[in-house]
């Protein structure tokens, strides 16, 4: 178990007590003083009980690394579980919000609950606002959305229950409503908080994109690496609080592989010390900015090496510089083939001549552009 692991646990273990022991304090003071608000509030804290179960068993598998069957991970589960949390939570507003309506409008006595039940309603927030900061900081640590999200699950208890502490003072000096209207305010609290998770685990299950801002501020990063001329096709999304990048780099087209393959390194290495909550990033190296032109492999494409090789060599072996040649780069741009032919410094032959031989035989292949001579030291 990690150190991330282990401090999720920890505090999600914590909030299960107070949650547990908060949510009954509170319905059996409001049942024995008759506020319907605090039975509410009680709901309320005991629904935060419940999404503590579910935050604990999301947390221990949607951490879990990858495997054959998920190679990006479990992270998902998170997020899961944060709708199911959101639902949760909305169902009991409705709960809350229609039996405090029905209260109201049945025209039901509300007594005076006493300042003692507002005491322990005070005492009841306080334990909900430590318990908030203590799992905000965890989260924020370990970067989890779904531990946040529970954190502010907790903190909609705190604002619940300084309606309801309210409510309880206006009862107490003789306006009962103010009780049962209270509990339909905690109710549209609670609902709001539901929606809130609902709305941002969809987000991230259909894949949105980070902010343009930060997608420019990407692509601002990744242009300033030596030897990067473009970028192009930067597309983000978040899954379970990571966030994952890729793109497509755009280098000289005459340099080597392994050149061209250290720049998107590069690029990758400052956009994680740039931006630090990047976890999964991917870079395609292209010699030529091919941006809207859609994805190359769904086209017919040029011929490789092999027949390359071929057809040149039955083109050019009657030629006698084709006994000098020792090798031959290729160099696929703008849909057509350039063949670099490479000489030994000492071969009896001048470059323009042997260029004007080898294009003139090579000039009606579909997919020829140009040969060009470079001389091995």
């Amino acid at each position: 178990m990690t150190d991330d692991q282990r401090a999720t646990r920890g505090i999600t273990i914590l909030a299960i007590w107070v949650d547990g022991l908060v949510g009954i304090v509170k319905v059996i003071v409001g049942t024995i003083v008759g506020s319907a608000a605090l039975i509410a509030d009680g709901v309320h804290s005991f629904s935060d009980l419940i999404t503590d179960g579910f935050v604990l068993a999301a947390t221990h598998y949607g951490q879990q690394g990858p495997d054959h069957d998920h190679p990006y991970g479990h992270g998902r589960i998170e997020t899961l579980a944060t709708l199911f949390l959101g639902s949760m939570l909305i169902f009991v507003a409705g709960a809350i919000a229609w039996s405090s309506v029905e209260r109201l409008l049945s025209n039901a006595a509300i007594p005076p609950p006493g300042y003692w039940a507002v005491g322990i309603a005070l005492v009841t927030l306080l334990a909900k606002e430590a318990l908030y900061h203590a799992t905000m900081r965890v989260a924020r640590r370990t970067k989890s959305r779904l531990l946040e999200a529970n954190a502010w699950h907790s903190r909609s208890d705190v604002f619940s229950t300084a309606v309801v502490i309210l409510a309880m003072l206006g009862t107490q000096w003789g306006y009962g409503w103010l009780d049962t209207l209270a509990a339909v305010i905690v109710g549209l609290l609670v609902g709001k908080v539901g929606w809130s998770l609902l709305w941002d685990a969809g987000r991230e299950l259909i894949d949105t994109a980070l902010p343009v801002s930060t997608q420019h501020a990407m692509r601002d990063v990744a242009m300033s690496v030596p030897g990067v001329t473009g970028i192009h096709d930067l597309r983000t999304r978040l899954s379970a609080g990571r966030t994952m990048l890729d793109l497509h780099v755009v280098v000289s087209p005459r340099i080597s592989v392994s050149e061209g393959h250290e720049i998107g390194n590069e690029v990758s290495r400052r956009l994680r010390l740039a931006f630090p909550e990047l976890t999964d990033l991917t870079f395609h190296i292209d010699p030529e900015d091919d941006a809207g032109e859609g994805d190359p492999s769904r086209f017919p494409g040029l011929p490789l090496r092999p027949d390359v090789e071929a057809t040149l060599a039955e083109r050019w072996q009657p030629l006698n510089v084709w006994n000098e040649i020792r090798e031959i780069e290729l160099h696929y741009l703008e849909g057509a083939v350039t063949v670099v032919v490479c000489l030994d410094e000492q071969a009896p032959f001048s470059s323009p001549a042997v260029i004007e031989q080898l294009g003139e035989r090579a000039k009606d292949i579909e997919w020829f552009d140009q040969v060009e001579v470079k001389r091995l030291a």
